[in-house]
C-alpha cells in the first residue's frame, strides 16, 4: 500500500502554475463460437464482418442469445467487453423494419446519462444497421433547440431513439415522441442514470410512457447492490449476468502505475510523460471544470496540440470536439469526469489521472479509457495529497490489483500494441 508522505503535502483549488449468473473474467473471445452461431440477420452479420468482428467477446457471448429471446436482462461487465454490441445488435435482430403498418412512434428507446454517450450509441446503430434498407435511428440531447428533435423526428419517424432522460421526456410530455410503439427499453450505464433520485424520477417518468409489454435491457461497469434492486424494479424476473464479480474489474493488458508528487510538480511531469512516452491518443483527467481548461491552455501554449470536453461547453463545441478526438485530428483531451462512463475511443492506450477521483468507481472508468477490448494501455494516477493515496490504496484493495510506483523507464512494448 501506498504510504504518503505529508511533508510533500501543498493543496490548491487551481491547476498548478496556472490561475446472477457469472462469467469468468478477462476478456477473451469465446473462439468455439462465432457471431453467425446467433442466427443473426444476414444484414447484421455483414455490417459484423465489415467491423472485422468474427468472434463474440465473453458479454456478447452470455447476453446476445439471450437478449433476442426476448427476456429482460441486466448485466454488469467491465468496461470495453462490448456491451454497447449486445443491445444494439439484439434489438435491430429483432426490429420488423420490412412492415409497412403505420407506426405511432419508436420501437427502441435506449436512454444514457451523458449527451456524449447518447451520440456514440447513435453511432453504433448506423454501422451496424449499413445494410438495412428503411432503417432510421434519431439521438436526442439536451443542449441544442428541440425544435431540431421535433423536424427530424416527423421527417425520419425513426425506428430507435436515442437520448438523455430530460430530452426524452420533454419531448413526450409535448407530444412529439409517442411511445406506444416500444418494444425494447434500454438504459446504459443504468447505475448512473438510477442513482441520482432526479435522473431516476425521469426514467421512471418515461418508462411509465412505454408498453407494459416490453422488453427492458440494463446495462453498467459498475453495479452496487442498492441500483441493482432498483434495476429489478423495472424488470420481470431478469437474467443477471455478471462478467466478473464486483471484487475482480481488473483490466488486463492494461499497466497501472503512480506518481508520487507535490501540486506545483504536476504541469512539469506532465510534459516530461508527453515528452517520452508514446501513444496513440491519450485522454488526461481532472476534478474541475475550471482546471480542464487551464491545463488545456498551458498543454496548448507549450505546443501540444490538446482539446478539452467538460460539462460547461456548449453542446455543439463538445459534440465537435468529441468528433475532433474520435477521428484522430486531436491526438490529446483534457477532460472532467464526463467523458469518464462508456466512451469508446478505440485508439487510446494512455490515460493520466492528473487528479485522482474521489472514490473507486470513477478511477476505475477513466483507466478503463485504456486498452480497450482486451489490448494492452497505460494508466498513470498523480498522488499529490493524503487523500489521494487513500483512494489509490482502497482501488487496490477493491480491485485486486497491485499499482506500484511508475519506474524511470518504461518498455513501450508493454503499453503499446505491436504495428
Amino acid at each position: 500500500m501506498l504510504d504518503y508522505d505529508t511533508d510533500n503535502e501543498e493543496s490548491t483549488t487551481a491547476v498548478a502554475g496556472a490561475t446472477k449468473k457469472a462469467a469468468k473474467g478477462d476478456y477473451v473471445s469465446i473462439h468455439s463460437s462465432t457471431f453467425r452461431d446467433f442466427l443473426l440477420k444476414e444484414e447484421l452479420l455483414r455490417a459484423i464482418a465489415d467491423c472485422g468482428f468474427e468472434h463474440p467477446s465473453e458479454v456478447q457471448h452470455e447476453c446476445i442469445p439471450q437478449a433476442i429471446l426476448g427476456g429482460d436482462i441486466v448485466c454488469q461487465a467491465k468496461s470495453g467487453m462490448g456491451k454497447t454490441a449486445v443491445f444494439v445488435l439484439s434489438t435491430l435482430h429483432l426490429l420488423d423494419t420490412a412492415s409497412t403498418a403505420e407506426r405511432k412512434g419508436p420501437a427502441v428507446l435506449v436512454l444514457a446519462h451523458t449527451r456524449e454517450l447518447a451520440f456514440q450509441i447513435n453511432k453504433e446503430f448506423e454501422r451496424f444497421s449499413k445494410y438495412f434498407k428503411n432503417f432510421h435511428c434519431q439521438v436526442v440531447f439536451g443542449g441544442l433547440p428541440i425544435a431540431k428533435d421535433v423536424e427530424a423526428l416527423v421527417a425520419n419517424k425513426p425506428h430507435v431513439v436515442v437520448g438523455t432522460p430530460g430530452r426524452v421526456l420533454a419531448l413526450i410530455k409535448e407530444k412529439h415522441l409517442d411511445l406506444s410503439d416500444i418494444k425494447h427499453f434500454v438504459l446504459d450505464e443504468c447505475d448512473q442514470l438510477l442513482k441520482e433520485l432526479d435522473m431516476r424520477a425521469d426514467v421512471q417518468e418515461i418508462f411509465k410512457r412505454t408498453p407494459h409489454n416490453k422488453q427492458v435491457l440494463m446495462f453498467s461497469a459498475t453495479l452496487p447492490a442498492d441500483v441493482r434492486a432498483v434495476c429489478k424494479k423495472f424488470m420481470k424476473n431478469p437474467l443477471e449476468i455478471f462478467v466478473d464479480d464486483d471484487t475482480k474489474l481488473t483490466l488486463h493488458g492494461l499497466q497501472q502505475y503512480y506518481v508520487k508528487l507535490q501540486e506545483s510538480q504536476k504541469n512539469r511531469t506532465l510534459i516530461e510523460l508527453l515528452d517520452s512516452l508514446e501513444f496513440n491518443q491519450l485522454v488526461i483527467f481532472v476534478k474541475s471544470v475550471d482546471r480542464c481548461d487551464a491545463l488545456n491552455k498551458i498543454l496548448n501554449d507549450q505546443g501540444f496540440p490538446s482539446i478539452a470536453i467538460h460539462s460547461r461547453m456548449p453542446q455543439d463545441k463538445r459534440i465537435a470536439n468529441y468528433r475532433e478526438f474520435k477521428t484522430l485530428n486531436k491526438r490529446i483531451l483534457v477532460s472532467t469526469d464526463l467523458f469518464g462512463r462508456g466512451m469508446d475511443i478505440e485508439r487510446v492506450n494512455i490515460v493520466i489521472n492528473y487528479d485522482m477521483p474521489n472514490e473507486t468507481d470513477p478511477y476505475l472508468h477513466r483507466v478503463a479509457r485504456a486498452g480497450r477490448f482486451g489490448t494492452k494501455g497505460l494508466a498513470v494516477s498523480f498522488i499529490s495529497q493524503p487523500e489521494d493515496a487513500e483512494v489509490l490504496n482502497k482501488v487496490q484493495e477493491r480491485f485486486v490489483v497491485s499499482i506500484p510506483e511508475m519506474p524511470k523507464t518504461l518498455d513501450k512494448n508493454s503499453y503499446m500494441e505491436s504495428q
